[in-house]
């Protein structure tokens, strides 16, 4: 995670990742201004370019062309990215509400998160038709839909609701790559029956007579039914019923027709149009809130009414972005005038496109090849990321602020005297830490709930008290996701030697700033932690918080355990197997992250198994009769191992292909990309017994690749060991391996034999 060089003044908030906001992160990215922070709201982290889209179908590109990484790119542009859903706006406190997190505060707000198709006019669309939008959960179904093509049997009958320029281009673009598909399963082509319904009677009604005939006429020569002038009133399951009285069988209903906006904005308060979306001047700031601005399909620019077009977002990112930076500088927006007159390049899934411009129209291959060439050079600006350069002066930014802001900022910028271990003010702390509720135990004596000097514990008769303590700075722009890594971290050391959470005291660092951002920063970064600690019965009973330079977070956390019941790494046996609960590759991952060599898919991968908690591990491998067990941290896989081996006096052997990898470890560790940790761990080498044999295997590196939140490694009998793999993935732990066996010591000194 990256400090700011100065304290954050501004808080920008993306909601959504259409096409208007990834142009203003690379316009921010080009050129940053000091004190204002991005924050980037999006359930999807690769948000996808909708030109392409029909390309994609049709097989002609795969999923990364057509997509831009969204957290990748937000990296880049030094903002911050929340992968969540947005699910309300609470504008009296300046605040998003999330599904996933707490509320996100914000001083200006941009919305862009496009529309999606109506269907709940139409009875049964909402069961059995799969909208377009949002496309993530369209190219699941169409993913499964491809798998379905390799064993079904007989007539394939396949529907797209709505004849506008986008339902043209998505059954032109199935055709072709479903025609494909059973040509190369020997299947005869001619099982498969395409449908286009419309209630207009006229195909792409929005484009002039030239290119709706040219689209007509490639409709019909492919052999596509048409049922246009004759609405569809109801789906059921494999059935179409239209206005008309007639129905029609099909094993599956695609529907692209008039987008709506979600139902949230109605609860917003911001003046919407009839259709749900919300209106803006032509500055894109909303006709009720100036703190609001909104692009894209969601907008209705109240003086420049236009259709829902994907080239009308992309206009929006540069002048959206310019009149986000001038109103965060205290400056007067400008006005926004789209081009009347737009170039239209429908594809017809066969590498041919159709171009479309008022009242032109032409098409050919070459146009395909034009569309293509514009397409690609498109994605290039936001997935082909340049190196940044430096800037070598800042602008100012003071004139953006209040007098009481100012004095703030002032304050946050001037030496601070580190006093009394530089403590966060405790109007601050306490406002942020008011809002949390750790859980509440029996044992705890003296806690938050009735603070004091230092908590009271108590120790129940037949238990002994576990002590650990971990501490490391923040490597992510979430500070909520953050809090609960770095809890789920802490807890490890509990879990690995089979002892419950008793109680945890925070130890926290934060840079400084004005008062409101460093409040919720805390805010935010504990009540990740708690929500983790409150999950295993640990009761958060106090801490401390000073600045620092970099956001940073530990705990010390008590555990119980019975004496007689305690789970060591000196316990292994010769002819256990061990088992690894979580894949390795945290380490590589995050160092390329900043380098943005690392997809955005990947990171969320790791980040997904750094919040697994050890918990539920833990207990399944008691269960099985586990005699030894350490969570794999900082050391990596073989120091970790190496610190089992020797108290235990045994040696083991690792098999490598069996290692269970964070998707695009492999990939970044090829590349050469290594945690600034691993040349110390790499030293421990000398413990293999064949190292200079297996030193070239692919996977070699990542022996030494360091953890954070990683997992329980254990060594369980022989016997157990299919079992307890079993039981592990039915907890959740859909990575769990066994990856080598405990064997009796041998003469050599070194212990581990990679195999």
């Amino acid at each position: 995670m990256r400090s700011p060089e100065q304290p954050v003044l501004r808080d920008i908030v993306l909601i959504g990742g259409g096409h208007s906001h990834v142009g203003v992160l690379r316009r921010f990215a080009m050129k940053p201004v000091p004190g204002v922070r991005l924050t980037v709201i999006c359930r999807d982290t690769h948000t996808p370019y909708s030109g392409m889209l029909p390309g994609y179908v049709a097989g002609h590109y795969d999923y990364d062309d057509v997509h831009i990484d969204l957290r990748r790119l937000a990296e880049f542009a030094g903002a911050r990215f929340f992968r969540d859903e947005a699910l309300g706006i609470d504008r009296s406190s300046q605040q998003v509400l999330c599904r996933n997190r707490p509320p996100v505060p914000y001083d200006l707000l941009s919305i862009n998160i496009g529309s999606a198709p109506g269907l709940r006019d139409v009875p049964g669309a909402d069961q059995y038709a799969v909208p377009v939008k949002p496309i993530h959960d369209f190219n699941n179904r169409w993913q499964a839909l491809l798998e379905r093509c390799e064993h079904h049997q007989g007539p394939l009958s396949i529907a797209v609701v709505g004849a506008g320029a986008g339902g043209v281009e998505l059954i032109l673009a199935m055709q072709y790559r479903l025609r494909q598909v059973f040509k190369s399963l020997d299947k005869d082509p001619r099982q498969l029956r395409f449908h286009l319904f419309d209630a207009d009677s006229t195909l792409v009604p929005t484009h002039n007579a030239r290119v709706r005939a040219r689209l007509e006429s490639v409709v019909r020569d492919r052999g596509i039914r048409l049922h246009l002038g004759d609405p569809v009133v109801k789906v059921s399951a494999n059935q179409i019923h239209t206005a008309g009285g007639s129905s029609l069988a099909v094993n599956e209903t695609l529907w692209v027709t008039r987008a709506g906006a979600p139902d949230w904005l109605k609860t917003t308060g911001l003046a919407l149009d009839e259709d749900g979306f919300i209106r803006t001047r032509d500055t894109l700031q909303t006709e009720t809130d100036d703190r609001i601005f909104a692009a894209g399909d969601i907008a209705h620019v109240s003086e420049h009414p236009r259709e829902k077009a994907g080239v009308f977002a992309v206009r929006q990112g540069p002048p959206l972005a310019d009149n986000l930076r001038r109103v965060a500088l205290g400056q007067t927006p400008r006005p926004f005038h789209p081009q009347r007159h737009w170039l239209a390049l429908i594809s017809t899934g066969d590498r041919y496109a159709i171009a479309s411009r008022g009242a032109l129209g032409f098409g050919g291959r070459w146009v395909w090849r034009w569309k293509d060439w514009i397409d690609r050079r498109f994605m290039a600006r936001f997935n082909d990321l340049p190196a940044m350069a430096e800037s070598a002066q800042q602008p100012d930014t003071s004139a953006a602020l209040n007098d009481e802001d100012a004095a703030q900022a002032i304050s946050a910028l001037a030496m601070r005297c580190g006093g009394c271990g530089a403590k966060v003010g405790s109007t601050v702390l306490s406002r942020a830490l008011a809002r949390i509720q750790p859980v509440e135990r029996d044992d705890i004596l003296v806690g938050l709930h009735s603070p004091d000097d230092a908590a009271v514990l108590a120790v129940p008769d037949g238990k002994a008290v576990v002590q650990t303590i971990d501490f490391f700075r923040a490597f992510i722009d979430d500070p909520y996701v953050f809090g609960r890594i770095a809890a789920n971290h802490s807890l490890g050391d509990i879990f690995a030697m089979g002892a419950e959470a008793q109680s945890a005291t925070a130890i926290a660092m934060v840079p400084a700033g004005i008062e409101s951002k460093v409040e919720d920063l805390v805010f935010q970064m504990m009540k990740g932690a708690v929500d983790v600690l409150n999950s295993a019965g640990c009761a958060l009973v106090g801490g401390h918080t000073g600045e620092g330079l970099e956001l940073g977070l530990g705990f010390a956390v008590n555990g119980l355990v019975d004496p007689d019941a305690i789970l060591r790494k000196d316990g292994l046996r010769p002819g256990n197997v061990l088992i690894l609960t979580k894949p390795l590759g945290t380490g590589t991952l995050f160092a390329a992250y900043p380098r943005l060599k690392a997809r955005g898919r990947w990171i969320d991968g790791a980040l997904a198994q750094m919040q697994v908690s050890n918990q539920r591990a833990a207990q399944c491998l008691k269960e099985f009769g586990a005699t030894a067990c350490t969570d794999v941290t900082g050391f990596g896989l073989l120091g970790h191992l190496v610190e089992m081996t020797r108290p235990s006096g045994v040696d083991a052997a690792l098999d490598l292909p069996s290692l269970p990898l964070l998707e695009g470890a492999e990939e970044t560790l090829k590349d050469g990309i290594l945690s600034s940790l691993q040349p110390a761990n790499v030293r421990l080498r000398r413990a293999i017994r064949n190292q200079a044999e297996k030193a070239e295997d692919p996977r070699y590196p990542i022996l030494f690749d360091p953890q954070t939140a990683g997992g329980l490694l254990a060594g369980v009998p022989a016997d157990q060991a299919e079992e307890c793999l079993a039981a592990l993935k039915e907890r959740g732990y859909g990575q769990v391996a066994i990856i080598g066996k405990i064997l009796e010591a041998g003469d050599e000194l070194a212990p581990i034999r990679l195999v």
